[in-house]
This record gives structure tokens, sequence and C-alpha cells, in this order.
């Protein structure tokens, strides 16, 4: 187990990237590249990662093999749970964003079964899942994420200019009620913003074990949120707080 937070948040910030260098990680956490060099060192001794020259990188499916495998990060009956109650908002015909994300996937199972949607999508697994339906699925481009098999960055964000959906199902690492929406990296923050502002309606899927946590990079954009799909395993009193917000939570 780690105990120190900030070596948490390194692994973290990796997981989600792939990899990183020393320079970053310093600038980001305002400690010098000694102190990040001893943090990685603890980390590779442990197995957490593997070090490299200038940094560290984490070994996945997405490196060593045609893999488009998710990593399994539990709460896998509530994750389908929730993909079924979100399919239900979706209409033959309807233009959609799909943000990338083990309960996308999970939803982007379920949309096999419509037609003639519009889907674009940041999430290389979920292209490739939907490339074989009656549906149109573009991939939002950018850089690759291999833990994630994503895409982000300003490419990205420049192809959602002027685009306007009916839907956004997006994905997110924590949700709290002061602090919003939050992510283990900063490198989706913009590109999660312009999918939010091309949507008419923002539907956000989480399971419980993500509400009331905040990550290591925060969003915001609470208010930006339309509903909110998750399990019955919510804290009451928070979701009558984000009630409170105006936000229309769902449970299933």
């Amino acid at each position: 187990m780690i105990k120190n937070q900030r070596q948490q948040q390194i692994l973290d910030l990796i997981k989600e990237n792939g990899s990183c260098s020393v320079q970053k990680l310093s600038e980001i956490f305002n400690v010098s590249e000694p102190t990040i060099r001893s943090d990685l060192r603890l980390l590779n001794k442990d197995g957490y990662i593997n070090r490299q020259h200038g940094g560290a990188f984490i070994e996945t499916n997405a490196y060593n093999s045609f893999s488009f495998a998710l990593e399994d990060r539990g709460h896998n009956e509530e994750k389908r749970r929730i993909a079924r109650k979100a399919c239900e908002f979706v209409h033959n015909g309807d233009n959609i964003i799909l943000d990338s994300g083990t309960t996308t996937t999970a939803l982007a199972q379920e949309l096999k079964k419509m037609n003639n949607l519009e889907i674009l999508t940041n999430s290389i697994n979920i292209g490739f899942q939907l490339s074989s339906t009656s549906n149109h699925v573009v991939i939002i481009g950018g850089e690759i994420k291999h833990p994630t098999i994503s895409l982000t960055g300003t490419l990205g964000i420049s192809m959602l200019n002027g685009v306007l959906v009916d839907y956004l199902f997006l994905a997110t690492g924590g949700l709290d009620i002061e602090k919003g929406l939050s992510l283990p990296s900063f490198s989706d923050v913009e590109l999660k913003k312009a999918m939010i502002n091309s949507a008419k309606k923002v539907i956000l899927l989480a399971d419980s074990s993500k509400i009331g946590k905040v990550k290591f990079a925060t969003l915001g954009y609470l208010e930006k949120i339309d509903m909110l799909i998750t399990d019955d395993k919510i804290d009451p009193s928070i979701k009558k707080e984000l009630e409170k917000k105006g936000l229309k939570v769902i449970t299933c």
C-alpha cells in the first residue's frame, strides 16, 4: 500500500496517461526533480511502475498486444446496470458523444442494438466495437493514451468546434458536491469541457464508488450536468445534496 499521498497521485497520473516525465511531474507537484526521482524509485521498487530515462511508464496489454480490453476496475455489475439505464434515453437517429471509460464502454455494448446513430467518441475501443453496426461512428482524434485506449488533446477539441449533439454520455474520476467533476490527470480536462459544451444534454455515468471522491485534476462543471445515472449504493445524503444543486439523480 502506498502511504505517501504525492506518490499515490503520481501513480494515478501515470496510470491515466501511460507515462510521464520527471520534468513534468516536478512542475505539476511543485517539488524538485530529485524528489520526483526518489518517488519513482520507490514506486518502481514496489512494482507499480517501470522507470525509464527521464521519467516512468506502466506496461499494459494495450502496449504489448492488439487488445481493446480496458483494465478491470471493479463494480462491473453496477456499470452494466448504469449502461442499460442510460440506453433508455437514446433513440434511433440520435446524435451522441460517448466519452472514454469502462461504464461508457458498457453503454456502447447496449447501443449495438440501436440504428442510425451518429456517434462521436474519443475511445478507440468504443469506435472499434460499434464500427460493424448500422450506426455512423466518428473518432475524435488526438494523442493516444494507451491505458484508457483513448485519444486526447487539442486536435479533438478543434474537431468539436461547431458540433452540437443531442446527448453526451460523460465519464469522470470523481464527483464531489463542492469540487464538481475531477480526473486523475490534467490531460483530458479541456477535451471534456469541449464535449460538455457540444451537447444539448449532459448525462454523467458514474458508479457510487466515484461519488464523494475528488481526484487530482478538478474540472468543476457540476452546473453543466443535467443528469447523473448511478447505482443504488449512493449515499442518500449526497444524493439529496446533488439534487439540491439541480442535478437529476437516477439510481438503478
